[in-house]
């Protein structure tokens, strides 16, 4: 099994100089529009596969001076915090379905190049036309669009994109749409400014409101020190609502206590959970996020693609580019994984045009998340959205939770740091 974390060992011996690049505006000199052009962003690039969520399931890889704050700070819509210990202040309810734009720039694992941006720009425009008005009470649509990215998606290339899409978006438009982004917690940051320093890239790249700024994974240690960071961004205005991922039981009740203390809400938690892998139901983590009422964004919910039925056997595989095709080849014929496929095309046939994609997603949000389905064409969007339209029934449910084993599951083989160093705290268990 190739492990891609030892290409983020590699990325963390880098110098602190040379990752703070990352959250510098791109320019020409430094960033390429197709990807990394030298050593330190071949490594980076490498780093945003693994630290959005690479881990190994039987093979499988399941899917990271002050600024001016840009114009349009409106929240789609508002919550209260209820849960017990928790900030009264308000934050955003985000929709059931979002668009991961992880594959938006990234060249190593889902082998971008610049000629794919008029088809991302076309998946773009498409998902900003899937809203409701608050006059169509009948209409499934939610009231906004969730764009999930990061600073190591690309390299800043995700962000940068996200940006230039959004100029010829109306204000209306704007207002309705969520962006969501990461800091990545590589060792050599070690304090609250590095976080905010971090978000003021971002916004500078995304050149509108960060509306969800989260942590992208565990570190060994200064976690902390992380927290205040999101605290310090919140309080500067820099971002409008805090989340964390990849966070285990232990790490999510301390950064919600931490942040409370300031009177911050935590809005959201982003793990991986898909019907290959749901150890945060054995684990307690969906549990504990009800618990503390932090919105749980399930990323790679059709697990790379290998839920959407294209890759059935091994010779589908020679249709996979990248790391991807390795990951795949322990899977396609395990007879488990065929009973689940089964399965799933089973509940598909039950609803008019379903298909498997829209099973997974559907799912997902079925257990209470909120699914985060990655595409790069208009075709893949219109297909993850069309899930809105329909809803499983409990005997659905109850089909798929019994062929979605929990054999799958090896949580150990991830590559996030599984305890604080400096505090003992468990930071990763799922």
């Amino acid at each position: 099994m190739v492990r891609l974390s030892l290409l983020v060992l590699a990325l963390l011996s880098r110098q602190e100089s040379e990752v703070d690049a990352l959250v510098q505006p791109p320019d020409n000199n430094e960033l390429s529009a197709s990807g990394p052009k030298n050593r330190r962003n071949f490594l980076a690039d490498a780093a945003s596969t693994t630290a959005a969520g690479i881990a190994t399931a039987n093979g499988i890889a399941s899917e990271s001076g002050a600024a001016v704050v840009p114009s349009g700070l409106g929240a789609p819509q508002l919550i209260a915090d209820a849960a017990v210990g928790a900030s009264s202040k308000p934050r955003t309810k985000l929709p059931p379905i979002g668009l991961g734009c992880w594959a938006w720039g990234d060249s190593i694992f889902w082998g971008y190049n610049p000629s794919q941006d008029k088809d991302l720009k076309e998946a773009f425009n498409y998902v900003m036309t899937q809203t409701s008005s608050a006059e169509d009470a009948s209409s499934k649509l939610p009231s906004s669009v969730l764009l999930d990215t990061a600073e190591l998606y690309g390299i800043g290339r995700s962000e940068t994109l996200i940006g230039d899409f959004s100029k010829d978006l109306s204000e209306e438009a704007r207002d309705k749409l969520v962006v969501a982004t990461k800091f990545a917690a590589l060792p050599f940051r070690t304090k609250p400014e590095n976080v905010v320093k971090a978000a003021q890239g971002s916004l500078k790249r995304l050149d509108r409101p960060i509306d969800l700024y989260q942590i992208h994974f565990p570190n060994a240690f200064a976690n902390e020190k992380y927290w205040d960071g999101l605290a310090d961004a919140y309080e500067q205005g820099l971002v409008k609502n805090v989340g964390v991922s990849n966070y285990g039981v232990d790490a999510l009740r301390a950064c919600h206590d931490a942040l409370a203390k300031r009177g911050i809400p935590l809005t959201s938690n982003q793990i991986q959970y898909s019907l290959l892998y749901r150890f945060p139901e054995q684990n307690g983590l969906l549990r504990a996020c009800k618990d503390l009422d932090v919105q749980v964004l399930s990323y790679s919910p059709l697990s790379l693609g290998l839920l959407a039925g294209k890759y059935r056997t091994v010779e589908d595989l020679n249709r996979v580019a990248g790391p991807r095709k390795k990951l795949f080849a322990g899977v396609v014929d395990n007879p488990k994984f065929q009973t689940l496929l089964s399965a799933m095309e089973q509940v598909a046939s039950n609803h008019d045009t379903a298909n498997l994609a829209q099973v997974a997603i559907n799912w997902c949000r079925a257990k209470g998340t909120i699914p985060i389905p990655g595409a790069r064409n208009l075709r893949q969007v219109q297909s993850n959205y069309a899930a809105l339209s329909w809803d499983l029934s409990a005997q659905e449910i109850a089909i798929l939770d019994d062929a979605a084993t929990l054999s799958y599951i090896q949580p150990n083989l991830s590559p996030f740091p599984k305890q604080d160093k400096d505090t003992g705290l468990i930071m990763f268990d799922s």
